[in-house]
């Protein structure tokens, strides 16, 4: 099969423009649209866990049969897991009034299916990447966080306009758009096993974690982390409003925050090329991570959270290709589908878990205290900083193996 590979490198980007503007549509303004049906913080904390729940449940077993079926293109695994999530989503816009526990199960599927897709998306540039098909990945993360930072600025006028609940609309045609798009992404052919040599199998989860102990501590230390970072987008909201702000200016902070990782991605792309290693920067990447909980924390009014944001470009717009190549590199060729699902789950799935239940409870302690969203800022920063640490014990561990 003959790739041309500036078409593939494009229509990758693409790929991730439109599943970012897709995720900012169900993700960016999910807070205010919970509490505008009525949920508490603590409640609204328990349903973005409970989405996460269901990605480290689902993730796992996607990426482990996708490793067991190589012959399945992992695109048509994408788009079956958009397409139900799409008809759950058109359901919860129907029914703006459904109770908590239809919201969860909900949440689950959305959780299980839609943001589960995104390692398999990933696993498809790795397939062509380790065939030496130049693709881009940085830079389409970094276009990906871009469009998230337009979607978030133009769902802010349509939630000031139209209300809340009519960005459910506006995530249901993205997510029509992003399945056209994996739909005509080709399918990375399966190289035939060489003649006579057997065929490598698929290690299970349990053994890729206990014989690589580097790979199992870096990511006890991106949970660490990310449950200090991922709350610092999905309750945004929470310390705007703490400093007399609001949904107007969520726009502005989510379209400042995401726009800083594109420069992120630039900058990756170029320290790799310094060769500075995935280990080092996905270091950087917590460490920059845990400043901007910090900065938030001692922000006295709006326009220093706002100052604060630029801080993703080294964060989070680090950490997502960092985390990307630190798996290529750590983890059998055999495994590197569920090796991504690994990172995934601990990042954004148990990362999003604790976090979201550590926000929430946070927040209504210290509102009650009139502490506003400080309590939870600074469990934010201690989470970091210890994901930090950790990472650093990681990669010393890592010089020591022989």
């Amino acid at each position: 099969m003959t790739v041309d590979a500036k078409r593939l490198d494009l229509q990758y980007i693409a790929l991730q423009a439109g599943f970012w503007a897709m995720f900012a549509a169900i993700c960016a303004y999910q807070a205010s649209l919970l509490q505008t049906r009525g949920f508490t913080n603590s409640q609204i904390g328990v349903l973005i866990a409970v989405r996460c729940l269901a990605g480290i449940f689902f993730q796992p077993l996607l990426g482990g049969w996708a490793d067991r079926h190589p012959q399945v293109p992992l695109k048509r695994i994408v788009n079956l897991s958009l397409a139900f999530s799409l008809a759950v989503s058109l359901f919860f816009t129907a029914l703006p009034g459904m109770g908590f526990a239809p919201t969860a199960l909900v949440f689950v599927i959305l959780g299980g299916f839609e943001i589960s897709a995104y390692p398999l998306m990933d696993a498809m540039a790795v397939q062509f990447i380790r065939t030496g098909v130049p693709i881009r990945y940085s830079l389409g993360r970094g276009v990906g966080s871009l469009a998230y930072a337009v979607a978030c600025v133009f769902l802010g006028f349509q939630a000031g306009r139209f209300g809340v609940e009519s960005t459910l609309l506006t995530h249901a045609v993205l997510m029509v758009v992003e399945m056209a798009l994996v739909g005509v992404f080709p399918a990375c052919p399966v190289p035939p096993a060489p003649a006579g040599a057997g065929a490598i199998h698929p290690h299970s989860t349990r053994e890729i974690l206990t014989s690589n102990p580097r790979f199992s501590l870096m990511l006890l230390a991106i949970l660490l982390g990310l449950t200090g970072v991922l709350p610092l987008s999905n309750f945004l909201i929470n310390v705007l409003q703490a400093k007399g702000g609001g949904e107007e200016q969520l726009g502005l902070a989510l379209f400042l925050m995401a726009s800083a990782e594109l420069p992120g991605s630039i900058v990756f792309a170029k320290l790799r090329r310094r060769g500075v290693g995935s280990d080092r920067l996905l270091l950087l990447s917590l460490v920059f991570s845990a400043l901007k909980g910090l900065a938030l924390l001692l922000a006295p009014s709006v326009g220093f959270i706002l100052l604060a944001q630029p801080l993703q470009m080294l964060g989070y717009g680090m950490f997502t290709p960092a985390s990307v190549y630190f798996v290529s590199e750590s983890v059998p060729e055999a495994d590197q589908v569920k090796g991504q699902t690994l990172m995934m789950v601990a990042s954004n799935g148990l990362g999003g878990v604790l976090g979201s239940l550590l926000a929430g409870r946070t927040l209504d302690l210290g509102q009650a205290a009139g502490a506003g969203a400080s309590w939870m800022l600074l469990a934010c920063v201690l989470c970091g900083t210890a994901g930090t640490l950790l990472a650093l014990l990681a990669i010393r561990g890592g010089r020591k193996a022989p």
